[in-house]
């Protein structure tokens, strides 16, 4: 839909508004968190959609019980972030529907914040997706798209999940976020590499010409992308980059790297930890002239309720099923956390 320029200027000067003042209601510190919530499926068979194993007669055997016990595990483990203030925005992964959304948000431990969400089908045949869920309070949504990423030069599926766009206000400064979720290492990581420098591709194209027109651009790129931090899709496709002081203000930091080399992960497989989920930021998180939002830490959100303490797994995520046989756990990964600080100019 087309809106005149003098109209988007005038809703983005109402928005900036509105998220300073909400600002001010919910202190110094904003978070931002992405949450793999392992295979987030509702009980009903999408026949458009390879679902079948997520529902009642499935091989998961997937209830409407247990969906109702997933929805109150992922809100207790949203609603615990932040000091149990909440993030402001969220990335999901391995999201089925707006089913699942719309009951999400409505869950009592959460439904106070009136969470709204941005999510879009895409091409996946499982029918898991990618999507934003943001605190309106904080985050005021002026723009999103689905990006495709066309695989179809290399073997095997035609395209992948989709990256989400969402184009808004953050506590006063204007913000640039992409949800993704990379090709998976099924088959091997070497003869998967090039899906996932390809899903790096569509994001750095993307943010290119937003720096472009704008070198001071915010932006934020979240996802469980199926590579850790030092990966050829990560540190040289994408650019994020491992040290702070060698960020320019329109390149990408990635602090999520020390975590990873002092063993640190977010994913758990054959014995190995993985730190395949990230928060990135622009340098002009780092180098905020106008003394808004500015990268302050970031940190795996690992309570002991969501971990693991059986035998042979203990410190792992408490993942939803053992086998096939549900376990009222909450995911295959830890969430991770990214925190802003705020503050007015001359503070």
């Amino acid at each position: 839909m087309y809106f005149p320029k003098f109209f988007l200027l005038l809703l983005t000067a109402c928005a900036l508004l509105l998220a300073s003042c909400a600002s001010d209601n919910e202190g110094r510190q904003v978070a931002i968190a992405f949450y793999n919530c392992e295979n987030f499926f509702d009980p009903a068979d999408n026949p458009a959609k390879d679902d079948d194993e997520f529902t009642p007669q499935g091989k998961y055997h997937y209830t409407q019980k247990i969906y109702e016990q997933k929805l109150h595990n992922i809100a207790t483990v949203l609603q615990t972030m932040n000091s149990g203030a909440g993030p402001a925005i969220i990335g999901l992964a391995e999201i089925e529907n707006n089913t699942v959304l719309t009951d999400l948000v409505q869950q009592p431990e959460i439904a106070r914040r009136n969470y709204k969400y941005e999510w879009y089908d895409g091409p996946d045949p499982r029918g898991i997706n990618v999507a934003l869920v943001y605190d309106p309070a904080r985050f005021v949504m002026l723009r999103s798209e689905a990006l495709s990423v066309d695989l179809s030069g290399i073997e095997g599926k035609s395209h992948t999940r989709d990256v989400l766009y969402v184009y808004g206000i953050l506590n006063g400064d204007t913000v640039h976020v992409f949800v993704n979720h990379w090709p998976s290492r099924k088959g091997g990581e070497g003869e998967t590499d090039a899906k996932r420098v390809m899903a790096a591709r569509v994001n750095r194209n993307t943010i290119d010409g937003i720096v472009k027109n704008d070198p001071n651009a915010k932006v934020i790129v979240m996802g469980d992308f199926n590579d850790n931090p030092g990966d050829v899709s990560m540190a040289t496709r994408l650019g994020a980059m491992a040290e702070q002081t060698a960020v320019a203000v329109a390149d990408l930091y990635n602090p999520w790297a020390s975590l990873y080399k002092s063993g640190q992960g977010t994913e758990c497989f054959g014995g190995k930890w993985n730190l395949f989920d990230q928060v990135l930021i622009s340098g002009s998180l780092l180098k905020n002239a106008n003394h808004k939002l500015q990268y302050e830490k970031a940190e795996i959100f690992r309570p002991d309720f969501i971990t693991d303490h059986y035998k042979g797994h203990d410190g792992e995520p408490h993942r939803s099923y053992a086998g096939t046989h549900w376990i009222n756990g909450y995911s295959d990964h830890f969430p991770v956390i990214l925190y802003l600080t705020y503050s007015k100019p001359g503070n």
